[in-house]
């Protein structure tokens, strides 16, 4: 007999475990993971991209004496800057589909009206009714919704719900690598040419060691956010999660493959809000919620 720790397999399809206002509940409340390590890594990972525009911006942008090229260069790389980080504020503080605490109780078990045959299982970690495809995330303390894996440059988990703003997290990221590297190696051949003084308002020793840094942030963060980027794509086109890879979980789903799949992780046909980190976001409702009940926080 399998335990009740096990994952959901159902004989039969069972009723949603949200209604459609605790979804809306759940989308608008802001959620935030208190844990040390993701903290870090998330201020890690702002730092580091303040550095890269402060280098580009002041370092190699201002003081060059093409002013298209200044404006041209600076517009297009703040410009991803600001959607990379955008995009990392959405996934971090987007609810990646938690399944509320606790609720594996009689009574709600009677609720679901289950009909005869019918299995459920009950996480012993967090007293939760299992969906398919969730997992327990020992971080987050919570059952994760189709969770993908847990990011700390992201403190979150990566689910049903954010997959798509880690996606455009790792694409922007990578851009801007790949763009402060074009422009790193630009300088330094224009440089080489001429006097470093005319090159930069910083000293030449200082100059060169502040792109050197850019370089290789910029390369370690282009290969690491190109392989995640590839990975989820693949994941989505292939609708199965990284655990489920990694598990070698036989699927007992019906699969949304290529476009269906990249249809249900961004919503809707494709078009130009698939690369959108503002789109959905519901500022209104979230300051309304702030002031009458406070911040919602996952502890």
């Amino acid at each position: 007999m399998q335990s009740s720790g096990h994952r959901l397999r159902d004989v039969e399809q069972h009723q949603p475990l949200l209604s459609a206002g605790e979804e809306e509940v759940a989308a608008s409340r802001i959620w935030f993971i208190q844990d040390s390590c993701g903290m870090v890594c998330a201020f890690m990972t702002w730092f580091l991209v303040m550095y890269a525009e402060f280098v580009v911006n002041f370092v190699m942008l201002l003081p060059s004496k093409s002013f298209w090229y200044s404006l041209i260069n600076g517009v297009a790389f703040n410009f991803l800057a600001v959607l990379a980080l955008t995009s990392h504020l959405r996934t971090m503080l987007t609810d990646p589909g938690a399944v509320p605490k606790g609720n594996a109780t009689k009574e709600y078990m009677e609720s679901l009206q289950l009909k005869p045959g019918e299995v459920i299982y009950k996480c012993p970690k967090c007293c939760s009714i299992k969906p398919e495809r969730a997992h327990h995330c020992s971080i987050c303390k919570r059952c994760i919704k189709k969770m993908d894996h847990h990011c700390p440059w992201v403190n979150n988990c990566v689910g049903e719900n954010n997959q798509r703003f880690f996606v455009l997290f790792t694409m922007y990221i990578a851009s801007i690598s790949l763009h402060a590297l074009c422009l790193s190696a630009f300088h330094f051949f224009t440089c080489v040419k001429v006097q470093w003084n005319e090159c930069s308002d910083f000293s030449p020793p200082v100059a060169v060691l502040l792109m050197i840094f850019l370089c290789l942030e910029a390369l370690l963060f282009l290969t690491f956010t190109a392989v995640m980027f590839g990975t989820q794509i693949h994941s989505i086109c292939n609708d199965e999660t990284e655990i489920e890879r990694l598990k070698n979980e036989k699927p007992t789903w019906e699969r949304r493959v290529r476009w269906d799949g990249m249809k249900a992780v961004f919503g809707g046909p494709p078009s130009l809000l698939w690369f959108n980190p503002f789109a959905g976001l519901r500022l209104q409702v979230l300051m309304v919620r702030a002031r009458k009940n406070g911040a919602e926080f996952s502890v």
